[in-house]
């Protein structure tokens, strides 16, 4: 099993590397964490891929070089790295990823340079996130008629295949075995099509909405609810890393966390600040930056109590209500490829990304 990173070079950098180049390396090396040394060698922190979404929650810029990002992290309540020997046995090392909930721990030698990183996936083949899923697929489509007078919006072919068959693939390789998926128009072509899971590698489940129930009161209807629970839209065209977005959820044991994605705003006119009739600053067309609903989520049990009976419900009052109850929710930024198919610009561009390759499926 040893080693579990051949060439660990390719996961150390340094405290001088841009941020935007250590995500570009993240994204290469695919294990969600990177190492940085010091001029000697010596291990002197690490970089997670949550870390660098923090950042991005944070306004960090991604010209500035990592020693900003470990500056952050090195803030009250952000731990040291937890490491180990590299002579750890394995049994040792999956003792203390199950306890400490981690997925990496960099391995040293004995000046205390990064030799390995023992690996979650690698020492237990079979461990399994412990998360099912909802995929939301009752909605009507109404904007994207007449592609969905007689079809599903989800169900809609993108390359070749239904946009929600690519979620469910999706989430089975992130290690999602049971799948709910919620319906009300026209549920026969979602269930014909996808049965029981067999064929996809999951095990999946209806839930009929006989009136819509928004986006969170379909989950009341759900048989079984008692672990993590992920839910998205069916709509969506995604590459999130789901497993990074539970981990991120963990990690800040979080009662919901909601995906978010940056939207630019371009302003077509000098934006006037006033302070009553005194203008105190003038900006010539600025853009502006939000954070918007990417339409995931991540819900621990405890939240299904607040979920009214038979009522329309969305998951915007869910949120507000678990805010106004102060409750722990937080934002996990996307960083990957996000579209929305909700118009028919929106499927035309999907369509177009699909064929480019911009979109990795």
């Amino acid at each position: 099993m040893r080693p579990f990173i051949p060439d660990i070079k390719t996961f150390t950098l340094t405290h001088k590397t841009l941020i935007r180049d250590a995500i570009a390396r993240m994204d290469e090396t695919a294990q969600g964490v990177l190492l940085v040394a010091g001029p000697d060698e010596r291990l002197v922190g690490t970089i997670t891929d949550g870390d660098f979404r923090r950042g991005v929650m944070a306004g960090i810029n991604l010209l500035n070089p990592l020693a900003a990002l470990l500056t952050l992290k090195s803030e009250p309540m952000r731990p040291i790295p937890i490491t180990a020997s590299a002579d750890c046995p394995d049994s040792t090392l999956l003792h203390m990823m199950v306890e400490l909930r981690l997925r990496h721990i960099p391995l040293l030698d004995e000046y205390g340079r990064a030799v390995d990183i023992a690996l979650l996936s690698d020492l237990a083949k079979d461990f399994q996130p412990g998360f099912q899923a909802v995929v939301m697929a009752g909605g009507l489509g109404t904007r994207l008629r007449p592609l969905t007078a007689n079809t599903p919006k989800p169900m809609l072919h993108l390359g070749g295949r239904p946009i929600i068959e690519r979620t469910i693939e999706k989430l089975r390789n992130a290690g999602v075995e049971r799948i709910n998926i919620t319906t009300h128009f026209q549920p026969e072509k979602i269930t014909d099509y996808f049965g029981q899971g067999d064929a996809h590698g999951v095990e999946i489940n209806y839930v009929n909405e006989d009136e819509p129930l928004g986006t969170a009161g379909a989950l009341d209807l759900l048989d079984t609810w008692n672990e993590t629970l992920l839910v998205i839209n069916g709509d969506i065209l995604t590459n999130v890393d789901f497993t990074a977005m539970l981990d991120y959820h963990r990690t800040h044991h979080a009662e919901l966390t909601a995906a978010v994605r940056k939207y630019d705003v371009d302003v077509p006119y000098g934006v006037v600040e006033c302070d009553g009739i005194k203008i105190t600053q003038i900006k010539e067309k600025p853009q502006l930056q939000f954070f918007v609903n990417a339409g995931i989520y991540l819900l621990e049990p405890s939240v299904r109590d607040r979920i009214p009976k038979h009522t329309r419900f969305d998951m915007t009052d869910l949120i507000c209500n678990l805010i106004e109850d102060k409750a722990n929710v937080v934002s996990f930024p996307i960083r990957e490829y996000w579209l929305d198919i909700g118009q028919q610009e929106d499927f035309a561009r999907a369509e177009k990304d699909i064929e480019s390759g911009k979109f990795k499926s």
